[in-house]
């Protein structure tokens, strides 16, 4: 069924069926609208989505990209990518609207094929500042930026309060008593989300008296094998660690494999806290105690700044930061005196 067939069957013109289709309902009758939407129910007939978007320059499609993902790796690797993606896919199509993924080594990969394809919009997750300051200068439609940090006007970052959340991590081993504490995070430099983490990390040890010293880092990514190998480098560590703050929950969970192989329990001998709260934390033996973040209203609220931009045609620059929390578990118990 094509546009001239329903204009044919209802007896109007090509130009109403379109007007219908596209919501221009003020342009024809009430009489001619009902049929032919009863002519589009009855032939569940469903426009042409390619042709749609040439005439109202609107392709119904948002780009979510995920950058620094090379040919061996997939988000996959990640439940965080997973999970993250699952909310803005459910928040886009509530719009109406239809989430393209893509997966590149570097941001700027991603123009071409933005431009290719017409997307109404676009959302990056974990640029870097770099990154930003580049594309906001070739970016040719509205863009949110999760997981970013970069003050600038006319750009729009929505992510967590990641700073709070590296404090709170070593708050909580602090409040059990733990000084010989470790911490274990992604290679990070003075910027970004891990180096904030960091800050707050280090920050809350100070203020305790805990230096944090570069042989108490452990350089780990999400890949469980590297978890494992971070886990028994803690483990067989001549500092004799009784906790260690990890900065994602997938990292949490090899290191802990990696402690047991080594002979050593959680929490009886080291106690281990995450962050995220992905699902996978309650799946842990033990469970998983970490740092929570609301994936979901970080989601909701880069949407509504996308679609905000998108609908009104303008630009918004914003640094959203949403608030963490503690979920308290069973992978962090209390250092003994001994260990204090």
């Amino acid at each position: 069924m094509t546009i001239k067939q329903i204009a044919k069957r209802a007896g109007v013109s090509v130009a109403s069926v379109s007007n219908v289709i596209n919501g221009n309902y003020h342009k024809v009758s009430a009489e001619t609208r009902n049929k032919i939407e009863q002519i589009i129910r009855e032939t569940d007939y469903t426009p042409n989505a390619l042709a749609r978007s040439l005439s109202t320059r609107e392709s119904k499609i948002i780009s979510m990209v995920i950058p620094y993902i090379g040919e061996y790796f997939t988000f996959n690797s990640n439940p965080y990518y997973a999970e993250l993606i699952a909310e803005v896919e459910k928040y886009v199509r509530a719009q109406s609207y239809c989430l393209m993924i893509r997966c590149v080594e570097r941001c700027r990969e991603i123009l071409p094929m933005l431009a290719s394809w017409n997307v109404d919009g676009v959302l990056l997750v974990g640029a870097s500042a770099e990154e930003i300051e580049f594309l906001q200068n070739e970016l040719k439609c509205p863009a949110v930026f999760i997981d970013s940090y970069f003050d600038g006007e006319g750009v729009a970052c929505v992510g967590i309060d990641d700073y709070r959340g590296g404090y709170l991590s070593a708050q909580h081993l602090l409040n059990n008593g733990h000084r010989r504490i470790a911490f274990a995070a992604p290679g990070f430099g003075g910027e970004g989300v891990i180096w904030e983490r960091f800050c707050g990390f280090r920050d809350a040890c100070r203020e305790k008296g805990v230096s944090i010293e570069s042989d108490d880092i452990f350089e780990v990514d999400t890949i469980e094998s590297n978890s494992i190998i971070a886990g028994n480098d803690i483990a067989l560590s001549p500092k004799n660690f009784t906790a260690v703050g990890v900065m994602s929950d997938i990292s949490a969970c090899g290191i802990i494999q990696g402690l047991n192989q080594c002979g050593l329990s959680v929490p009886k001998d080291i106690s281990v806290i995450g962050f995220d709260n992905l699902s996978i934390c309650g799946l842990t033996t033990p469970k998983l105690t970490t740092i929570s973040q609301n994936i979901e209203m970080k989601a909701r609220r880069a949407g509504d700044i996308l679609f905000e931009m998108i609908r009104e045609k303008k630009t918004v620059t914003a640094c959203e930061k949403i608030a963490v929390n503690l979920a308290e578990r069973k992978s962090v118990g209390k250092a003994t005196e001994e260990e204090q």
